[in-house]
């Protein structure tokens, strides 16, 4: 008998840990849809397909965060109203949000780091640099057909998202170093870039922009990187430290 319990503590540890997986698997799938979403809305204007997939989405109505709730609600509204004159409507609130009447760095919340992490409000600074050195230590760089700098939004929140598929891969495979790697890089890149400048930019977006669609995108951004902040505390619970560290 004494060989059977080790055993039987091994396989339930195993079963656990394999369970744990497939959970955070299956979380890590959702997150990366929702940074995916954020990502279409910042980075192009909504065409009439984009506007009929939004239409056919149901927002969940209780997250747990006001700010995302407030953002759901928002969208879910303007989207409820909308009418033939919509596409004109959000493309014009779109140029006027994000492209503004290029004076001067403080016309509309341009969705660059480098604008809100710079002194003089700049395109093509330091940030933008520290992020394509990120993208590329994964492997990853932009596709040809994308022409703006490495640190627009759009780009941060599809590196987050690619960053989550891996997350999910790995887990399916058992690789659990590699989850942990990964939801490290993750944890890093939102503390070190998407929360230290996109705050900045959704405070502009309230005040440029004038369709609930934006006025809600802001919300929802804001909330979901406050959710992704806690999920990553969570994850970690050491006090801040990385995950080596704090075993």
């Amino acid at each position: 008998m004494t060989d059977i319990t080790p055993v039987a503590e091994e396989t339930a540890a195993a079963a656990e840990e394999t369970t744990d997986l497939a959970a955070l698997a299956e979380l890590t799938a959702q997150r990366s849809a929702v940074y995916r979403l954020l990502a279409r809305l910042y980075r192009v204007e909504v065409d009439e397909e984009f506007l009929a997939e939004l239409k056919a989405m149901r927002f969940p109505a209780a997250t747990g965060n006001t700010a995302v709730d407030t953002g759901y609600r928002t969208i879910a509204t303007y989207l409820s109203g909308a009418d033939a004159h919509a596409i004109t409507d959000l493309a014009v609130d779109y140029v006027r949000a994000f492209i503004g009447h290029g004076i001067d760095a403080y016309s509309a919340a341009y969705p660059f780091e480098s604008v809100y992490t710079s002194p003089k409000r700049l395109m093509m600074q330091e940030a933008r640099d520290e992020v394509l050195a990120v993208y590329r230590s994964e492997g990853l760089d932009k596709l040809p057909t994308w022409k703006e700098a490495e640190d627009h939004i759009a780009l941060e929140l599809e590196f987050m998202a690619a960053l989550g598929d891996r997350i999910v891969a790995a887990a399916e495979a058992g690789d659990e170093a590699e989850v942990e790697r990964l939801l490290a890089t993750q944890r890093n890149f939102l503390a070190d870039h998407l929360s230290s400048w996109v705050p900045l930019m959704t405070a502009d977006l309230r005040r440029f922009a004038q369709c609930g669609l934006y006025q809600g995108l802001a919300s929802l951004t804001d909330g979901f990187l406050q959710v992704e902040e806690e999920f990553f505390d969570e994850i970690f619970d050491d006090g801040g430290e990385d995950v080596e560290d704090g075993e």
